[in-house]
């Protein structure tokens, strides 16, 4: 399977606050005066839009089989939903190591502890998920994103900013240069070593350069998420000039992968390799990596493509959906409340991720069937998703696994 989670605030809600569209556990901090919750609510709300983005992808029918509106949402599904997770990752790092200002002293040694618990949590869960599944599951690429991600949680938004869009410039043509060096010899040799390829077949060269989600590329995305975060997103001077960044990054960035790669430039390959392992039925969400690939091919922007072009369009196209769920949430309170369901997916993504995986292994031993070209067991992991989030939220703050993953940063205060 494709392999994730995943703004002045308002308080998190206590235990005994009544049922009302709550901000994720995660998402929440102390509020300072006035602010409205549309940030908060609006990040959960691109959660949500990234949990179903996978859902599409892994339950959905394949592109090839779509046309249309269909072919569009399926399109637009392919490596942004997961783009769009590993961006919305990069600011829940930021929210949990101080989002407008970092967290300084024991606050901050604390914040950094329970961001490195998560992060090796997340990397044990994402191998044991790999070992059912296959290497498309994102949370262990999730933890060496947080790992590397922490020397940087102190910096502010434009240096943050200055970062990604260095690492967007560099890493593509450096990922292409060590893909071209690691040959299956060397690959073997590398992986013989490594105990977490011999546990789930996706080890460390896996995590970090030859994954679905190699750390070398996908790291930019956390990074600029982590720039976000650090923005006054209540400012509307602030929303226009992201809107307008989001649009200007992904125009620029497709256009000019059009110009010098023609026609195709654009294209999804993630139904060019076989499906990994697990269960079957369900497509990738990136082309594997390929250690052979032409040079013309850092030219291109599809999805998962993993150049610069893809790269910088990807963070536009985020950008906009975060700035996007952020206004539509903040300006329309009735459009809020309606969204309250869905809102609440958002809350408990990493439930929601997993789930689908856990869910979707059992619909075969339960007799169940899936038709590969029907939009209908989606339509069903949707709902299902949202009822379930509804209700959950009814009565408790976090999710079941955020509830879990919660709980193992609890050793963090004792830091010192």
């Amino acid at each position: 399977m494709t392999k994730s989670q995943p703004l002045q605030e308002t308080s998190a809600p206590q235990e005994s606050s009544p049922p009302q569209p709550r901000t994720s556990p995660e998402s929440a901090v102390p509020s300072s005066p006035g602010p409205s919750m549309g940030r908060l609510v609006g990040v959960d709300l691109a959660r949500a839009l990234a949990v179903f983005g996978m859902y599409v992808v892994h339950i959905g029918p394949p592109l090839s089989a779509t046309d249309g509106a269909a072919s569009w949402v399926r399109y637009m599904a392919d490596g942004h939903s997961s783009v769009l997770f590993a961006t919305l990752a990069g600011f829940s790092l930021m929210l949990l190591a101080g989002r407008r200002e970092p967290k300084t002293g024991l606050a901050g040694r604390q914040a950094k502890a329970r961001i490195a618990i998560r992060a090796v949590v997340l990397l044990a869960l994402g191998t044991a998920m790999a070992m059912e599944y296959g290497g498309v599951v994102i949370l262990g690429f999730y933890g060496v994103y947080f790992l590397l991600a922490l020397p940087l949680v102190r910096l502010r938004a434009r240096t943050l900013a200055i970062i990604a869009l260095a690492l967007a410039l560099v890493t593509p043509q450096l990922s292409f240069a060590l893909n071209s060096l690691l040959t299956e010899p060397v690959r073997q040799s590398i992986n013989a070593y490594d105990p977490l390829h011999r546990l789930s077949d996706v080890g460390m060269l896996d995590l970090l350069f030859t994954g679905f989600y190699p750390t070398i590329t996908w790291i930019s995305f956390v990074v600029a998420g982590m720039a976000l975060a650090r923005l006054d997103l209540s400012r509307t001077a602030v929303q226009w000039r992201l809107a307008a960044l989001g649009a200007g990054l992904t125009v620029a960035a497709y256009g000019m992968s059009l110009l010098l790669a023609g026609k195709d430039a654009l294209r999804s390959t993630a139904e060019d390799g076989a499906s990994s392992g697990g269960s079957g039925s369900m497509p990738l969400d990136s082309g594997s990596a390929e250690s052979a690939r032409p040079v013309s091919s850092l030219f291109t922007a599809g999805p998962h493509s993993g150049t610069t072009f893809d790269i910088i369009g990807s963070v536009g196209v985020a950008i906009l959906v975060i700035v996007g769920a952020t206004v539509a949430m903040d300006r329309l309170p009735r459009l809020r409340r309606l969204a309250t369901p869905v809102i609440a997916v958002g809350t408990m993504s990493l439930t929601a991720y997993v789930g689908h995986f856990v869910i979707q292994g059992w619909l075969p031993s339960l007799g169940a069937t899936h038709d590969e070209e029907s939009w209908v067991t989606l339509i069903m992991f949707v709902l299902g998703a949202i009822v379930f989030a509804a209700i959950w939220s009814r009565f408790f703050r976090r999710g079941p696994l955020e509830y879990l993953l919660n709980a193992t940063t609890k050793p963090a205060k004792h830091i010192r």
